[in-house]
């Protein structure tokens, strides 16, 4: 049994983990993470931008962020740093606001970093989900932000910022 006697199985169903293979030593995926000024480059879907990007990256800090949709919608999110461990894994939490700014359902994030001939290999984790359509809408925001992220990469890589 899982989160308040639910089956393993359903719990499991509402945990979303996605691989991304990135051409970048991790040093450099862990600053994008880790660093304002990188954070509000890549980390919302194709179309938002993030207008408002605060964090204290270190265990117990928290973050916050405001993503804009294309019509001009503000989603604000916000967590607390659980685990940093540069430049191999961070853990946070991961909660979206209503519109007073209350907190509601609570994830954990798990991104996990290892290098290899200059490629990293980044495993992201997001559990425990309400349910599954829950995760299934986070997927698509994640791999379009992860798709921003490459991108941003090959910017930064190619300015030797």
């Amino acid at each position: 049994m899982s989160e308040k006697n639910e089956p393993a199985t359903e719990s499991a169903e509402r945990i979303l983990v996605i691989t991304r293979i990135f051409d970048a030593p991790r040093s450099l995926i862990f600053k994008a993470w880790t660093q304002p000024e990188h954070l509000a480059r890549w980390c919302c879907p194709r179309g938002f931008t993030t207008p408002f990007h605060q964090s204290d990256i270190r265990s117990g800090g928290a973050w916050r962020v405001c993503m804009r949709s294309p019509e001009g919608k503000d989603y604000w999110v916000r967590g607390f740093y659980r685990e940093i461990v540069e430049p191999e894994q961070l853990v946070f939490t991961h909660t979206w606001e209503d519109e007073e700014g209350k907190p509601g359902h609570e994830t954990l994030v798990t991104v996990s970093l290892t290098e290899h001939d200059g490629k990293t290999t980044q495993v992201f984790r997001q559990a425990i989900f309400k349910s599954v359509e829950d995760r299934d809408s986070h997927e698509g925001g994640w791999n379009e932000s992860f798709d921003n992220l490459a991108d941003y990469l090959v910017q930064v890589s190619t300015h030797g910022k």
